[in-house]
């Protein structure tokens, strides 16, 4: 994967901090959300969609294989390499700006990026989001957005697993 992948949108850490910096400085609010995004569905796109309306850009975490891995997701996870969720992240509307990241959790990222909106799913109580405390101690916010139900990459997995008769069964 080079930089110029989707026009720049897949981008290093310092490049993310200086882009983050700037935009700050002329009084525009960045939102921050992260995750495996593995098998890209529906509530990936909705949810992305409502993070990037709570401020101007939206920037995406995105974790490297190795730390996807470690979160316990199932055998043969993620299905996607980490090129090619990054790509498929970095292609929405609603993102404007893709980082991988290879640690356990996205904290150095988020003190490192300081985005004034921090964004999970409600699948998480707030006072478990990884780096909300931090954002909240610089005066930002942490929201939680409303899963859509019966959108999960793990559920999309099984559908697909059980599948009989290939493609026309999984709709």
């Amino acid at each position: 994967m080079e930089k110029s992948d989707l026009m720049g949108r897949i981008i290093s850490w310092n490049d993310a901090a200086a882009f983050c910096r700037e935009k700050h400085l002329g009084g525009q609010t960045i939102v921050f959300t992260n995750g495996v995004f593995d098998l890209l569905h529906r509530g990936h796109v909705e949810y992305l969609a409502e993070a990037r309306s709570l401020g101007d850009y939206l920037l995406v975490g995105v974790n490297d294989d190795e730390s996807a891995r470690q979160l316990g997701k199932g055998d043969g996870r993620p299905v996607n390499s980490e090129d090619d969720r990054l790509i498929v992240i970095a292609a929405l509307e609603s993102v404007d700006l893709v980082v991988l990241f290879q640690q356990a959790t996205p904290l150095d990222l988020i003190e490192l990026l300081q985005p004034d909106v921090l964004v999970k799913g409600s699948d998480y109580a707030e006072e478990d989001v990884v780096g909300g405390k931090e954002v909240k101690e610089r005066g930002g916010e942490v929201v939680l957005v409303p899963l859509r139900t019966g959108y999960s990459s793990t559920q999309l997995l099984e559908r697909i697993r059980s599948a009989h008769t290939g493609p026309a069964a999984v709709d």
